[in-house]
């Protein structure tokens, strides 16, 4: 253990005072490598407050101010791409070139909220009756918070605080423990490019650290990306403490694949969007539904491409996949792979033995395609988030669409078809908050938003774009009349008000 990642409150490291910390750990080795410290509640409290004292400047400050910060923030991230993507890599385990890419995407967000100003621009309506005008604003909601998972430590993030701060919001935020380290150089390019001291908070910690900002009070919403369990848990217990929440939960995304699909693409796509990341995305394609007569076809082209996928660590440039985020975590990834043929599968490829020379004690898993795959399984039913690719068939179309949306999950889905009218009407008809037409991970770029439906998502607001400058401040009705010297006062009126 050669590093300690410790929280970042007021603009500079603050070491961890709890005296507890977790390990982070290589997923390439298995070695511990860095321990970050665990945030008590009484940690927590304290950079609730700093951001609190921050906001009432930050909260009043200019949109020229907090625009000019952001340009330099961004111009800081651009720079040091490959510094923040070798954080992710060693803590993560996804190749490097992956974790460019999240920091890419992440970025897109930067951009939206450089461009805050159009965003925050009010309405007015003049002569609503006589000499009453009537505004409409958009105000800060105070301090915020984002609570986010470990399979995109950079991205997430990026998505929640660079809004939330735009809009004039002082920010905490409660990175995952698994990989740290990525957060806190984010909020340390921040400071660098001149963000008040306050402004953005990192805090470690466990679900102690959750709990305490869920329920301090002067939290006046929460963001979070994770599990189904815990994003049920966040909304619950933040919304019964008087918070506005978005909370963003699992996923088992489709993809449906039409008869006249051009079955080459279909087949590159399901495995780039299936193992990409080694499937810890919740956007990944984890169930492939194939009508019967492309099915065998579309398979072994799947499998035939599986196959050659190179695994390896993630700082390697030859290495295609790396490995999952801890041990526990890959032997659970397992266990759905050993128990499918038992529940009516049959195993077309069992990754469960994979191992990389020299890395044995990596959390190493292959890729698994499992065919014939029956809705009532587990492997089915579960959000894996790993590298198993599930298949299922379907007679048509109809049947096809009706499984889908039988699903208690609707983050993305995708159909791959050339038929014009029947993507229109998929596009219509299944269940889920984004979907892909010969796209088989539908994430909407930075000015639209991203959000599921169902099980995917518990909160009114989905996460960035419009939705999240909505979510990021509340608005205000001002309706005003200035009095004519000319004209005598009206007296009492006890009726309603009327327009005239």
């Amino acid at each position: 253990m050669t590093k300690t990642v410790n929280h970042w409150i007021g603009g500079r490291a603050v070491e961890g005072a709890s005296g507890n910390w977790g390990p982070v750990t290589d997923p390439a080795t298995g070695e511990i490598t860095t321990r970050v410290a665990l945030a008590s509640a009484e940690e927590v409290a304290a950079a609730v407050a700093v951001a609190k004292e921050a906001y009432a400047e930050w909260g009043t400050s200019s949109l020229a101010r907090r625009t000019a910060v952001l340009f330099r923030y961004r111009a800081l991230l651009d720079a040091r791409r490959d510094d923040i993507a070798a954080l992710i890599t060693a803590e993560h385990g996804k190749v490097h070139a992956d974790a460019l890419g999240e920091v890419a995407r992440g970025l897109e967000i930067v951009e939206l909220a450089c461009g805050i100003t159009t965003a925050l621009k009010g309405e007015l309506s003049t002569e609503v009756s006589g000499r009453v005008d009537v505004a409409s604003i958009r105000q800060p909601l105070g301090v915020v918070a984002g609570i986010t998972p470990f399979n995109f430590p950079a991205m997430v993030p990026m998505w929640m605080f660079p809004l939330a701060i735009a809009c004039g919001n002082t920010f905490v935020l409660k990175p995952s423990e698994k990989d740290p380290s990525a957060a806190n150089l984010l909020a340390e390019l921040a400071a660098e490019a001149g963000l008040p001291d306050g402004v953005l908070n990192v805090v470690h910690g466990d679900k102690t650290a959750v709990d305490a900002l869920l329920e301090h009070p002067d939290v006046a919403a929460v963001s979070f990306v994770g599990s189904t369990p815990i994003a049920r848990h966040i909304h619950t217990t933040a919304s019964a403490h008087g918070k506005r929440v978005q909370a963003l939960g699992g996923a088992k995304n489709h993809m449906l694949v039409l008869p006249d699909a051009d079955l080459d693409a279909a087949a590159d796509a399901a495995v780039s969007a299936a193992y990409g990341s080694a499937g810890e995305r919740c956007m990944a394609i984890s169930a492939v539904v194939a009508l019967d007569s492309v099915a065998d076809q579309l398979v072994d082209k799947i499998r035939e491409r599986a196959e050659k996928i190179r695994i390896g660590p993630g700082d390697d440039p030859s290495s295609e996949m790396g490995p999952l985020i801890t041990r526990a975590h890959r032997d659970k990834v397992a266990s759905y792979v050993t128990g499918a043929a038992a529940q009516g599968a049959h195993v077309v490829l069992d990754g469960t033995g994979h191992t990389v020379e020299g890395y044995e004690g990596g959390h190493w898993i292959g890729l698994s395609l499992l065919d014939h795959v029956s809705p009532d399984s587990d492997a089915y039913r579960d959000e894996i988030f790993g590298p198993v690719l599930c298949v299922l068939r379907a007679p048509t179309y109809e049947a096809g669409l009706a499984l889908i949306n039988a699903s208690p999950y609707g983050n993305g889905t995708a159909v791959f078809t050339r038929d014009g009218g029947a993507a229109r009407r998929f596009q219509l008809e299944v269940q889920a908050g984004m979907v892909g037409v010969n796209v088989p991970i539908p994430v909407p770029v930075g000015y639209h938003s991203f959000g599921g439906w169902k099980d995917s998502l518990f909160g009114d607001h989905h996460i960035y774009g419009n939705d999240g400058v909505h979510f990021y401040t509340r608005g205000k009705v001002i309706t005003t009349r200035w009095p004519d010297p000319s004209e005598p006062h009206a007296g009492v009126d006890l009726g309603f008000p009327r327009n005239h």
